[in-house]
């Protein structure tokens, strides 16, 4: 992202990360009814709505957890367009034929566009990553879990009743497994261009 200057909402992005429940029913009570009113224009219900914005919140809190997300542009716009977006991703996906645009036209500023490229990319990453994950082995995905949630490899190995030696090995083996099986999938591919 740029070196804009931050956006008073990061008030928003920082209640997401910290998991503030009365700033997140307010995102609900501020934001939540235009993007129903989007989905619900553009062949969808109410219910498709509101697993669209918690899907959206979740990319949002997992960026902002695990990337430090800095807003610099106004909440409800980089809001609206990631729901916008993922909206009409599913409608793509589910193929319909013909997919009628209601839309209120929000402002194509930069930090706008530029900040849900960025959460796009990210979301995408993420998942290519969990998709992964889950196609190691069952020893592979308990050794990196474990070592995700644990302090060194001495606790890993101790965890996993293994040495320490066999456990830096191994897990050196399956981040390269890891490795090799994301950088030659088709995800991977597209994102690099």
């Amino acid at each position: 992202m740029s070196a804009s200057k931050v956006h008073e909402d990061q008030k928003y992005i920082d209640a997401l990360a910290q998991n503030n429940s009365f700033v997140i029913q307010s995102i609900y009570d501020k934001f939540a009814p235009k993007v129903i009113g989007f989905v619900c224009k553009n062949n969808g219900d109410s219910d498709q709505a509101q697993d669209l914005i918690q899907e959206v919140l979740l990319v949002i809190y997992d960026q902002a957890k695990t990337k430090n997300l800095q807003l610099t542009c106004p909440f409800d716009a980089y809001f609206f367009l990631l729901c916008k977006r993922k909206w009409l991703n599913i409608l793509k996906k589910s193929s319909l034929n013909e997919v009628t645009i209601n839309e209120e036209i929000v402002s194509a500023n930069e930090p706008v566009q530029e900040s849900v490229l960025e959460t796009e990319h990210f979301e995408t990453k993420q998942s290519l990553y969990e998709k992964m994950f889950q196609n190691l082995g069952d020893a592979c995905k308990e050794l990196l879990t474990k070592s995700f949630q644990l302090d060194s490899m001495e606790e890993v190995a101790k965890a996993l009743n293994v040495t320490y030696g066999y456990a830096r090995k191994k897990k050196s083996l399956c981040i390269g497994q890891l490795t090799k099986m994301i950088q030659e999938s088709l995800v991977y591919q597209n994102l690099k261009t």
